[in-house]
């Protein structure tokens, strides 16, 4: 196994299954045991979910939304998404607890590192919800964020594609897969993996980011256990 602690990046868009709108409880559920499953490893997991499945703070202002609103509805999304999540876990047995970044007692616990990190390595999953707790940031950023404070060892990055391609694979079938590539290639092919701000922690703090499919049930194992299934982001 390669890693102690992972920082999982769950987008709100997976959740919603086939259903285009919501979570799936499907997906959901798989999410939930793939979860469970790493757990059992021994592997320390902190995760962010986004909230798109539900509301888009960058799209809402696009449609007359104040953006400052909007990203906030956005981050009351993610902590919809990350309590459905937390209920799932806890209902095949999966420990866990919900923290959020802004204070919502008894919704959730105040975010703080060393409390997030005592339960991780107590053998609780811990879902970091509401982003940054500031407007202007994306889930990516949360993630990175996140992932670079409670020293995870790797941001894995679930999507519904198997890495990074030189461009969308749904769109373009010349796509061709990167095995692994840097930050700055990211940046400066403008590739979109994740957000300028969230690449740009990620390449400073020498996080690395490892991109695959989350939808395909096992995949996650199959990361953690070495298996060379997506695409590696590092310095």
């Amino acid at each position: 196994m390669r890693f102690n602690r992972i920082l999982l990046k769950l987008s709100g868009e997976s959740l919603m299954g086939e259903q285009g709108y919501g979570i799936d409880v499907k997906r959901l559920n798989e999410y939930a045991e793939q979860i469970k499953e790493a757990a059992s490893m021994g592997v320390q997991i902190g995760i962010v979910i986004g909230g798109g499945n539900i509301f888009r703070g960058l799209t809402g202002a696009g449609k007359g939304f104040d953006r400052v609103k909007g990203d906030q509805m956005g981050m009351c999304a993610t902590v919809i998404n990350s309590l459905a999540l937390s209920s799932a876990l806890g209902a095949i047995g999966q420990k866990n607890r919900v923290m959020t970044a802004i204070r919502m007692e008894p919704i959730g616990e105040f975010y703080n590192k060393w409390k997030a990190i005592e339960a991780m390595q107590q053998g609780e999953v811990v879902i970091f919800s509401a982003g940054t707790g500031s407007p202007y940031f994306t889930t990516d950023t949360g993630s990175s964020l996140r992932g670079i404070e409670i020293e995870a060892d790797v941001m894995l990055k679930g999507t519904r594609v198997d890495g990074i391609y030189t461009a969308d694979p749904e769109k373009d079938k010349t796509a061709t897969k990167f095995h692994d590539i840097t930050y700055s290639e990211v940046i400066a092919r403008g590739l979109k993996v994740m957000d300028i701000t969230a690449t740009a922690m990620c390449m400073q703090n020498d996080l690395p980011i490892y991109v695959f499919n989350m939808d395909i049930v096992g995949n996650l194992k199959r990361v953690l256990s070495g298996e060379d299934i997506g695409t590696l982001v590092h310095n």
